[in-house]
Order: C-alpha cells, then sequence, then structure tokens
C-alpha cells in the first residue's frame, strides 16, 4: 500500500517535473560589448581615484585644523603662564633681603588723631618762586591759571575784610602778600595806562628834597624811580619784603610825625613833614577813610593828597569826594577819562577838631567803594 493511499482519494501518475532550479543563461560576450565594458571599468577607476582624492583633501585638512589648534593650544599656554603669579621661590634660595623683609611684620596701623581746625587751606603757603623750567606749555598755562586764581581770590578778601583781618591774614601765611603782588603785575600789564607810572611822570619835576609818602606802595615803584632823581620817598604797606618798603597798617595808624586839632579852631596841626601823599590803588579795606584821616595828619599846610581807584568800584562819585572833603581836603582836580581808573588830586586845608560820633560817622562811609573783582583773563 502507498503512503497515503486513503480510500476516496487518487492521485494522479504523472511523472513529477525537475526540481532543480534554473540558471539564466548568459550570452556569449560578442565583440561589441567589449567597449561598454571598458567604459565601465574606467568609470569604476575614475570613482575609485576621486574618492581617494576626496579622502586626502579630508585628511589634509584634518591636519591643518590640528595644527592651528596646537597653535592656539600654545598662545593660551603663554598666556596664561604670563598672567599666572610665578611660584615663590624655596626660603634657601631666595636672597638676604628678600628673606629678611618677608620675615618682617606688617606695620602697625596709625592711631588716630584729633585734627584741629586750621584755616582754610585755600590760603595755604604756596611757593610762587617756583620754576618753570621742564614744565610743557599746557603745565605752564594751568600754574598760571592757578596763580591767576589765587590773585583773584586773596584781592577779593584783602576789599571784602578790614586792614586788622589783611595783617591777620599774612601774618598766618607769609606768601599771601608775595603771592598778591605777583598776580597784580600780570593784571599790570594788560592795563591800557598804569596810574603808577603817571604819577611817576607827574612828581618827577618835583623840587629837590620834595618829601612822597606812598602810602600802599606793594613793590615800591615810586620810590625806585624818583630816588634817584633827587626826591625822598618814604613807602608804606601791610609787608616788608625789600628795603624800600616800611611795614605799617596805613588804615590805623603811619608811623609819621603830625597832629590834628582838638579844639573848635581851625588849624593844620603840627610836626607834618610830608608834601604829597599818594594812594594808588591802595584804599582796599572796609575802613579806608582811616587812611584818609592819617594823610592829612601828616601832610604840610597846602599839602597834595593824590588819589587813584578803579572806576567800578565808585558807587558815587560826588559822595566820595565829599567824604574826602569833610575830613579837611579841597579838590583840586578830577580826571574820569580814563576807562580804567579814576583820579583826583586834593590839597590840605585846615578843619577844626572833630568829635568822636563825628569821626565816627565818617569812618562809617566805607562802602562808598565797592570791592574791585578782577575778570578771570
Amino acid at each position: 500500500m502507498a503512503l497515503f493511499d486513503v480510500p476516496g482519494w487518487s492521485v494522479k501518475a504523472d511523472p513529477v517535473a525537475d526540481a532543480s532550479p534554473r540558471k539564466r543563461k548568459r550570452s556569449p560576450v560578442e565583440p561589441g560589448n567589449d567597449i561598454n565594458l571598458q567604459k565601465l571599468v574606467s568609470k569604476l577607476s575614475h570613482k575609485d581615484k576621486d574618492v581617494t582624492a576626496n579622502h586626502n583633501k579630508k585628511d589634509r585638512k584634518l591636519a591643518k585644523d590640528k595644527e592651528k589648534s596646537k597653535k592656539r593650544m600654545s598662545r593660551e599656554d603663554i598666556k596664561n603662564s604670563i598672567s599666572l603669579p610665578k611660584a615663590l621661590k624655596p626660603v634657601r634660595d631666595r636672597s638676604p633681603s628678600t628673606a629678611s623683609s618677608s620675615n618682617q611684620q606688617p606695620p602697625a596701623k596709625k592711631a588716630k588723631t584729633k585734627h584741629v581746625s586750621e584755616p582754610s587751606t585755600d590760603l595755604q603757603p604756596r611757593k610762587s618762586s617756583e620754576s618753570t623750567s621742564g614744565l610743557t606749555e599746557m603745565q605752564k598755562s594751568m600754574k598760571q591759571s592757578l596763580s591767576g586764581a589765587r590773585f583773584r581770590m586773596i584781592n577779593e578778601r584783602l576789599y571784602k575784610t578790614t586792614s586788622d583781618e589783611a595783617v591777620s591774614m599774612m601774618e598766618q601765611d607769609s606768601s599771601v602778600f608775595e603771592d598778591y603782588h605777583e598776580g597784580f603785575r600780570h593784571q599790570v600789564q594788560s592795563w591800557p595806562t598804569n596810574p603808577v607810572e603817571m604819577y611817576i611822570e607827574a612828581l618827577s619835576s618835583s623840587p629837590a628834597g620834595t618829601i612822597i609818602a606812598d602810602l600802599g606802595c606793594g613793590d615800591a615803584a615810586l620810590a625806585r624811580a624818583l630816588l634817584p632823581k633827587g626826591l625822598a620817598v618814604l613807602s608804606y604797606d601791610l609787608v616788608s619784603d625789600n628795603s624800600f618798603v616800611i611795614a605799617a597798617d596805613i588804615c590805623h595808624r603811619i608811623p609819621l610825625p603830625g597832629s590834628e586839632p582838638t579844639g573848635p579852631e581851625k588849624s593844620n596841626g603840627e610836626a607834618q613833614i610830608v608834601d604829597v601823599a599818594v594812594c594808588a590803588l591802595s584804599l582796599m579795606g572796609t575802613n579806608w577813610p582811616i587812611c584818609i584821616r592819617e594823610a592829612w595828619r601828616i601832610l604840610r599846610h597846602g599839602g597834595q593828597l593824590k588819589i587813584a581807584e578803579v572806576v567800578s568800584r565808585f558807587v558815587n562819585v560826588k559822595h566820595f569826594i565829599a567824604l574826602i572833603t569833610a575830613m579837611g581836603f579841597s579838590l583840586t582836580s578830577k580826571d574820569t577819562s580814563n576807562t580804567h581808573f579814576s583820579m583826583f588830586e586834593f590839597k590840605k586845608v585846615p578843619r577844626c577838631g572833630k568829635t568822636e560820633d563825628e569821626w565816627e560817622g565818617l569812618l562809617q562811609k566805607g562802602n562808598l567803594l565797592k570791592p574791585c573783582e578782577y575778570k578771570r583773563r
């Protein structure tokens, strides 16, 4: 019996087909197909070359990138090595000075001290004779600006305080007087005329032996010019910084002989020796009327009082002249034609004695002259 012989089933007894796989029969290479094959081979070979070239380019680019990164790293390493602090040497390798300094104790803190209030620092001593050699033009200009500012500040204080306070200020700071006159000389250079030079010219023709009192003389330019001409010039200022100047407060007491009348009768006083009194830009302190009173006391009968002041200082010229007249003078000439200065000449005349109350009323009129303020140049 067959293996799968089942009743009711039947299988045809056709022969079984050949189960072996069929193989594709390749056509033989014909002579025309050799060219196509060679083209294919050449294409493949070119592709291989291109791939190889691309690989080589990539390799070279990677190599360049690696070199750049190495250089960058080396630069950063150098930079870091420069910025990093150097390691300390061992103690045995250090120099003796370095080793000893490392063992020293840190300096002790300074004990706190209480500062006593001092005068304003803007008037502290300053050496005005400092050399400007070695300074640039800008530095010289800045130095000159500072000197000018200091001059204007001192000038303002001299005009707005009494002569007593000015003396005290100069005693505390010996450079104030020098710095003021140094700045004043710079201001004079910008003036169209100088009253002192005008007085020198006017007084040069005075008779020999004429005694002139220069009240508020500064650097005594009047005496330097007139002494060689045979005239006697007595120069007074708050501080004496040369042999021509006598230190005196002209708004307090001038050290010269002279007296005032005490009774109701008119008098010229006694013992006067001065022929001419000059006040060239010197009525500075708020108590300047005392200087006019002192000028009358030291002048001979008929003696001259010459006053020159900055135009901007006068509150009222008529009231100014009236005050000088009330103290024992008569106006002989007035020159207000100058744009910068007003100049007056008075002559001493006899007068009666005055009570203390009368003098008090006259001496309180110092506000007829305003402070002189120089503009910044």
